[in-house]
């Protein structure tokens, strides 16, 4: 009779659906499309790619920095905010706008040229106007300028042509043109507790999660979508609402870490132009600009050294993140000369040294990155930071890539020191000439392990030596 019981009690359990708590982890986490194996398998491609193209492009481009013949200072997409421009002003733009010379084969040939592997661009930034047809809004570039053609059809269809992945940059809270979105308080008499002059959630339901499904219905696999400034996200299931969007369409789009205010996506991004003083274990990205601005300004010359971009890609990726590097496009649809020539740069170098790049893990070490100071103090108290460039060590199994960046101490001393690690070293090459020989590694008296790179042609820009070793992984 017992035995029948829990037959028959066995049969019933079997009846009702477990719910996700109840399922083992690992049945878990392959349904929960927010769960870290589904994130992480989401994010293979990001972490393998390391560097990708960001496009800050839009009516901005127009005054290009200038209102009325007065300079606004800001950066050159937030020129209606920081005017302040009155939306219906602004909006006169678009009747202007007619890029010509815009060539969605040349931007992702550049991409391609410059060694990145993704391209993501403002399909709406916070002005509220769309780069692409939307029947959702005729502030677009379709309908709304004499331009007529649909930048992220041509952009996506010109990345998936080379190969690249394409992704878009969509804000999803300020909209500067319309009552319900958030940022205008010039045009709107705005307060963040009521959700401006008009009401958010209407907004986010008629304007910007209908966008958002257009751009993953309507232009072909988007590897990521790039929200920004959360503002009134994280109240409600406003991010939930998004993040269903995305997960429905395209279940293998990465979200980044803006959609909401502290509730991190796919990835992390890190403030503009902010690279973390130390590696990280998580994924993560650092959108940074090639001057001093995002969307084109005619007054910004303000363009980073090439020898400093490529320090800060390698930087990034021996930390274990990714570099997003932006270029503004003028009002005509031309990407500045500048930003062309420092990119090929960048690309010329990745040529001889994309094996210490893509797919690289960070610095097993951490010394190299630098240090506390033990005078100086920011104003909360906390020590200063004090960075090291010498050089910077990314990893594969069974390699280490060191990249050295000061041939002037090179010079002096004639010799690398290499940190402190246990492996054998089987060999010591330089990995843009693969035709040298291989360099001999001596040891110090007090059993410091070090080798002599080439000084007659050293690469200014940064010279990578790759140090194959015993074993996958470092031992210290």
């Amino acid at each position: 009779m017992k035995t029948l019981l829990s037959r028959a009690f066995l049969a019933i359990l079997l009846l009702i659906p477990l719910s996700p708590a109840a399922l083992p982890a690992a049945e878990t986490s392959a349904t929960d499309p927010e769960s870290p194996a589904a994130k992480a398998r989401r994010a293979e491609w990001f972490k393998h790619d390391k560097f990708g193209l960001f496009i800050h492009w839009g009516l901005y481009a127009i005054p290009a920095g200038t209102w009325n013949g007065r300079i606004v200072h800001s950066a050159g997409e937030w020129i209606m905010k920081r005017g302040p421009i009155p939306a219906a002003d602004y909006r006169k733009l678009a009747a202007q706008f007619n890029p010509v010379k815009f060539d969605a084969d040349a931007w992702a040939q550049l991409a391609v040229d410059a060694g990145m592997k993704y391209v993501v661009i403002t399909a709406k930034h916070h002005d509220g106007f769309a780069l692409y047809r939307s029947a959702v809004s005729s502030y677009n570039v379709v309908d709304a300028t004499p331009f007529k053609r649909d930048v992220i059809k041509e952009l996506a269809a010109a990345c998936a042509k080379r190969g690249l992945r394409f992704g878009v940059y969509y804000s999803q809270s300020q909209d500067w043109n319309e009552a319900g979105g958030t940022g205008n308080d010039w045009d709107f008499a705005t307060n963040e507790v009521k959700d401006q002059n008009g009401s958010f959630d209407a907004y986010l339901r008629g304007k910007a999660e209908p966008q958002v499904r257009e751009l993953l219905t309507n232009y072909g696999p988007i590897c990521l979508v790039w929200f920004d400034t959360p503002g009134l996200m994280a109240t409600g299931d406003r991010a939930q609402r998004f993040r269903d969007i995305v997960r429905t369409l395209q279940p293998d789009c990465l979200i980044n870490g803006r959609l909401q205010g502290g509730v991190p996506g796919d990835y992390r991004g890190m403030g503009d132009n902010a690279i973390p003083n130390e590696a990280l274990d998580d994924v993560w990205e650092v959108p940074a600009t090639l001057n001093g601005t995002w969307g084109y300004r005619t007054d910004d010359h303000n363009w980073k050294p090439r020898g400093d971009l490529i320090f800060k890609l390698v930087d990034i990726v021996s930390k274990g993140g990714n570099y997003l590097l932006n270029v503004g496009p003028t009002a005509e649809g031309i990407i500045p000369q500048p930003s062309v020539d420092n990119l090929l740069a960048v690309g010329a170098w990745l040529k001889l040294n994309s094996e210490a790049i893509y797919g690289a893990a960070r610095s097993p070490f951490g010394e190299e990155f630098g240090e506390n100071s033990r005078q100086l103090k920011k104003y909360a108290g906390e020590p200063v930071f004090l960075p090291f460039k010498g050089w910077r060590c990314t990893t594969k199994p069974g390699k280490l890539y060191f990249t050295i960046f000061e041939p002037e101490r090179l010079n002096r001393v004639g010799y690398f020191a290499l940190p402190d690690f246990k492996n054998p070293i089987k060999s010591v090459r330089l990995l843009s000439d693969p035709t040298q020989p291989a360099l001999e590694v001596k040891t110090t008296p007090d059993g410091r392990r070090y080798f002599n790179p080439r000084v007659a042609g050293f690469d200014a820009l940064g010279e990578t030596y790759v140090v194959e070793i015993e074993g996958d992984s470092v031992v210290r």
